[in-house]
């Protein structure tokens, strides 16, 4: 393996940010992280794992090895008339994995295409989009420990999968550096379109029967027309979490506000559309100076170009107080600091 020195981090963040490495590592097999882990050269050097770079906010240079995991592969491990597990490479880029679920008529990722970032960073996530998440299709990941290079195998429970988090966000966070997904897909899905604008967006289209390949195409329609490429304008997608409140607090909003949305979690919880939230706090389309908040989904802040990351983190903490003055819902950043 070839370490580099001072590398610039900008081409690997999808906000298209500056950031420098001290080190820096593709790592393209599981043999070869193992051995990297275990060379006590590098045994007192932090470590940062580094995927697709799109839900990554760079603040400041890193200070450590920065392993980009490259693993790549898709390999079918078993397989009937109704169903095929697949395990993919954490390296292999998410939308071209779902691409390939529906070349093949795979049913259970269609909803989420068009998210950017990798398959190993997808479990971490708990990624999810238009009623699906990774849970929903999951059935086991490996990956390797930091101290000691073992291999685990972690299962669904073993992963304590919550909303677009899972336990390698808290209690194992550091510990772990994924490897491979296994996935659990249908050859005769029952599709999910009641979510959003798909059945809409698929009358748009023509579609009279449902099918992997035109979820896909409508999902892809929608993200889209909503959100902004981060090959045009730097961005990681969604910025914030959408916050879960009491029922008994939502409906003293919903008396305030009788247009706010709401989507039940179990008997006790409701969601709120943080885009929603922020688009009527009055954030929508505004801009300081290099950054913003999208003109077209608040949800979204964007980086026009000769900005920091530290100017993204310093919007987020004004849109964050003044979401929570205005409603008293305090947003979570989806994206992680650096």
């Amino acid at each position: 393996m070839k370490i580099q020195e001072n590398v610039s981090l900008r081409p690997y963040n999808t906000f298209g940010f500056e950031a420098r490495a001290r080190y820096f590592v593709a790592v393209t097999s599981v043999e070869k992280l193992q051995e990297l882990l275990r060379d006590p050269h590098w045994a007192a050097m932090p470590k940062w794992i580094l995927g697709g770079g799109s839900n990554v906010l760079l603040t400041q240079d890193v200070n450590a090895l920065v392993m980009r995991i490259e693993i790549k592969g898709i390999e079918v491990v078993q397989e009937d008339d109704d169903q095929v597990v697949l395990r993919v490479g954490a390296g292999e880029n998410w939308h071209g994995f779902v691409l390939y679920c529906v070349e093949n008529g795979y049913g259970g990722v269609e909803n989420l295409s068009l998210i950017p970032g990798t398959v190993g960073a997808a479990p971490m996530q708990n990624i999810g989009a238009y009623g699906v998440e990774i849970k929903d299709i999951f059935q086991e990941l490996q990956a390797v420990e930091t101290t000691t290079g073992t291999l685990r195998t972690f299962d669904a429970d073993a992963c304590a999968f919550g909303y677009r988090e899972s336990v390698f966000k808290r209690d194992l966070k550091d510990h772990y550096i994924i490897t491979s997904v296994t996935f659990r897909l249908q050859k005769r899905p029952i599709y999910n379109v009641s979510y959003g604008d798909i059945q809409k967006t698929l009358d748009e289209m023509g579609v009279a029967e449902h099918s992997v390949r035109a979820i896909s195409e409508a999902v892809i329609k929608i993200r889209q027309s909503k959100l902004p490429d981060p090959d045009q304008i730097g961005n990681a997608g969604s910025f914030f979490k959408n916050p879960e409140i009491p029922k008994p607090q939502f409906e003293v909003l919903k008396n305030r506000f009788p247009e706010l949305p709401g989507y039940p979690v179990g008997d006790d919880m409701v969601k709120v559309p943080a885009g929603w939230l922020i688009e009527q706090a009055g954030w929508k389309g505004h801009r300081a100076g290099a950054v913003g908040v999208h003109d077209r989904q608040a949800l979204v802040l964007v980086h026009h170009g000769g900005g920091t990351g530290q100017e993204i983190k310093t919007l987020a903490k004004k849109v964050q107080d003044s979401v929570a003055e205005k409603f008293g819902i305090q947003l979570t950043a989806e994206v992680n600091f650096m």
